[in-house]
């Protein structure tokens, strides 16, 4: 429950420091003086929007800071959470919780939590476990499935069952999809497994070997060209050594001339030496051309071998759409592939999961129609009982569930319905209910749900707009009767709630004298309660009628 708060410099609030107790709390005060203010600093300091013009006008920081005592939930979540390490005795009881936020005139906000830095995502997980607001339009929302749905479940305490339910249909649809997926892949898999199987009996009998095209292209160039490398290499050999007038001849007569000559001049010794070394290479390159000449030979049967691979190669390359070269990475690719096709994940099994994915959902979910089909009876009940009290006598509430598809809510529909008279047809909400009826529904909607919300502290803000006279005093009834099993406020302009409430806060707006407003909260005594409520039944003009009738409606003597 919310033990504190202090405000700084929030909006039109100066400082304001309020201490809370249990039971039923209620929240008065002329229209404009910044009731909903107190609303404003609780959503703010639990995480929720800021906007820079929040700080007030001539300051330059606002802070608001809460003590909540913790429920064994949230302090789990915060030891969770590392935000606080005590003994494990500790946590059998509430403890204090001091959560602090700031925000200066530039937007920039900080927030703590018990001491330690949070962010504003930790802040709003935490406020889930301590405060719950109920807006002055929230019975709009009646009109909403979902928001019926929620409402039912809240009601029931079926949100662990709901979130199971949820949890399991993901499963099965994830399950469901991935037969799909499966089935969708088998199919282009078959597909694929015929091509890859028409390459891997075309290739596998060509047996193409790494680095063989280079191999094969080259030897079939050169057998292509035999007859004519023969023909040239014998007539270099003719002209070298064994025509009548060869190279080897005509050098000798050279070489002697130059010898003969030497005698006569030494100058010639180099050219006589480099005239020697063209003849040890002229004789040199006889020998190469005819060992050449003596291994050559026209092997026609192996050029035809030959010219056949390469084009078998070739048309295998255009055929499967790759370079001649690449033919054996092509193959071993295929039977990788193949083989991995044939040991893919087995149809079978992945249906026999989503078969026990289904029957799973399908039990949580009919355990959970079984807990909405009785929170919807008791529900139905309790609506059309407070129903009678609330100006609408003989009206009847009625939760309807409807058969659905299966969903992450499950396999019904939550419908609200409404008869306006006891022997009328119960009618959808938004084809039956006026405004005010609306707003009715919604109020004792709005409190017997939150009398099976564990959250400790339930906050009203203005629910009771619209109505007055006996129903306003049955709506005060209700709130202090839940007041009785959470920590109630309520924000309000009727003095029969103000009066049943069992503590009274008052907020006020004055001006300084620079002409700037605030707002001032007070704790009301008896004497400054009377006062109060009797301001709401008489207006500006209190007289001693209003307060014995305000004293009256307070019950004190």
């Amino acid at each position: 429950m919310l033990r504190s708060l202090t405000i700084r410099d929030f909006i039109i609030v100066e400082h304001a420091d309020l201490e809370f107790q249990g039971g039923f709390t209620a929240f008065t005060g002329e229209t404009g003086a910044g009731k909903s203010l107190l609303i404003d600093a609780l959503e703010f300091v639990l995480g929720g929007r800021a906007e820079a013009d929040w700080v007030r006008e001539g300051a330059s920081r606002a802070e608001v800071a809460a003590e909540f005592e913790c429920p064994e939930p949230a302090w789990a979540w915060l030891a969770e959470q590392d935000f606080v390490r005590a003994a494990e005795g500790d946590r059998a009881h509430l403890r204090t919780v001091l959560i602090r936020r700031t925000l200066d005139i530039s937007g920039r906000s900080r927030a703590f939590l018990d001491g330690a830095a949070a962010t504003l995502a930790q802040l709003r997980a935490f406020g889930v476990f301590v405060l719950d607001v109920h807006g002055q339009h929230e019975h709009q929302s009646l009109l909403r499935p979902a928001a019926q749905q929620r409402m039912l479940d809240d009601y029931g305490g079926l949100t662990e069952s709901v979130a199971d339910v949820a949890a399991s249909f993901a499963r099965w649809r994830d399950a469901r999809r991935a037969v799909e997926d499966a089935e969708s892949g088998m199919r282009a898999a078959q597909d694929q497994r015929e091509r890859l199987s028409r390459i891997i009996s075309d290739l596998e009998p060509l047996a193409p070997e790494p680095g063989e095209w280079d191999r094969i292209e080259t030897e079939q160039k050169r057998l292509a060209h035999g007859a004519a490398l023969i023909e040239g290499a014998r007539s270099a050999l003719d002209a070298i050594a064994e025509a009548d007038d060869s190279l080897q001849s005509r050098l000798a007569r050279i070489a002697g001339q130059l010898a003969t000559l030497l005698g006569y001049d030494a100058r010639l010794q180099t050219t006589c030496d480099a005239v020697e070394a063209a003849t040890i290479q002229l004789d040199e390159a006889q020998r190469e051309l005819t060992h050449y000449l003596s291994r050559s030979e026209l092997d026609e049967g192996r050029l035809a071998y030959v010219e056949g691979r390469v084009a078998a190669l070739h048309a295998a390359a255009r055929r499967w759409r790759c370079a001649p070269a690449h033919l054996h990475e092509e193959l071993a690719q295929a039977q990788e592939r193949l083989r991995s096709i044939d040991h893919a994940e087995d149809l079978e099994s992945l249906q026999n999961a989503a078969q026990r994915a289904e029957q799973d959902y399908r039990a949580r979910a009919a355990v959970l129609a079984t807990a909405r089909a009785q929170a919807a009876d008791a529900m139905s009940g309790e609506v059309t009982r407070a129903m009678q009290d609330l100006a609408m006598a003989g009206g009847r509430f009625e939760v309807r569930l409807q058969a659905a598809e299966p969903s992450a809510y499950g396999t019904e529909r939550v419908e609200f319905l409404v008869a306006a008279h006891a022997a009328g047809t119960a009618r959808p909400l938004t084809k039956v209910a006026s405004g005010g009826e609306l707003s009715r529904i919604g109020l004792a909607i709005s409190v017997i749900a939150a009398s099976a919300n564990p959250v400790p502290t339930l906050i009203f803000d203005e629910v009771d707009a619209g109505i007055g006279g006996q129903t306003a005093a049955v709506v005060g009834r209700l709130l202090r009767q839940l007041g009785g099993m959470r920590q109630v406020f309520c924000v309000t302009h009727l003095p029969q709630v103000a009066a049943s409430a069992e503590h009274h806060f008052t907020v006020r707006k004055s001006q300084h004298a620079d002409g700037r407003p605030f707002s001032r909260t007070e704790h009301l005594d008896d004497a400054a309660r009377i006062e109060e409520v009797a301001r709401m039944l008489g207006g500006t003009e209190i007289t001693a009628i209003t307060r014995r009738h305000a004293r009256e409606m307070i019950g004190l003597r």
